[in-house]
């Protein structure tokens, strides 16, 4: 009973600013996930093939930062969409490489997706209605996240398939609390700007995506 109290008390705790944050980060973030998801249909439906590692690196480091350096203004709400429409496309021909690789790659891909969703709107929900300021989260999330990208370069240059897997499961975990910790910020007050924070969540969906989706084909491939 006390607990489900204090939940009702912080949940009306919320500041009008952060709720308006909140409401315009999360119609952002639908609406660039719908842009994306019409440009890696496109990419399938054209069969176009992986940009390469550079390419997709430069490209997506470039355009987050000018999103980044313009998220106050205007042109910050076209290069949040350049940014996810170019990782749609980059979504596209591992899409492919599924549908064909694997004979239930289209149900490996929807499970992939399910769990995503499942699992951004539970923890989104959870840091918003139980209150719960999870900020100290942020510099182990920040050192995890270097590690797992340079673990994730290791793999790929070495061609190390287990560790790979590793890095996958790693990096669902570290997303996970990358969603409580950008929802959390935004409900008290740390996050003001909603494209960055839209930003911040587009990523977290886009590497939990992936990275289900390499443990689910992992474990469905014979």
């Amino acid at each position: 009973m006390n607990r489900i109290s204090a939940t009702t008390v912080s949940t009306h705790a919320i500041s009008d600013s952060a709720v308006k944050v909140l409401r315009n980060t999360y119609m952002l973030l639908g609406a660039t996930l719908a842009f994306s998801a019409v440009t890696a249909g496109l990419a399938v439906a054209f069969n176009m093939p992986p940009m390469g590692l550079l390419i997709t690196l430069g490209g997506y480091f470039a355009l987050l930062f000018a999103t980044m350096k313009t998220r106050d203004s205007a042109w910050g709400l076209l290069f949040v969409f350049l940014l996810t429409g170019f990782l749609g496309l980059t979504l596209g021909p591992l899409l492919s490489f599924y549908l064909t690789a694997l004979p239930n790659g289209g149900e490996v891909i929807m499970m992939a997706l399910g769990t995503t969703a499942v699992a951004f709107v539970g923890l989104s929900a959870y840091a918003v209605r139980s209150g719960r300021n999870f900020n100290f989260m942020g510099g182990f999330l920040t050192v995890g996240i270097i590690a797992a990208f340079v673990l994730s370069l290791v793999a790929y240059f070495f061609t190390m398939p287990a560790l790979s897997l590793a890095v996958s499961g790693l990096f669902v975990l570290l997303m996970s609390g990358l969603i409580l910790y950008q929802t959390s910020e935004i409900v008290h007050g740390g996050e003001t700007n909603y494209i960055s924070a839209t930003v911040t969540l587009y990523v977290s969906i886009y590497n939990l995506f992936t990275s289900l989706l390499h443990l689910f084909g992992a474990a469905s491939d014979d």
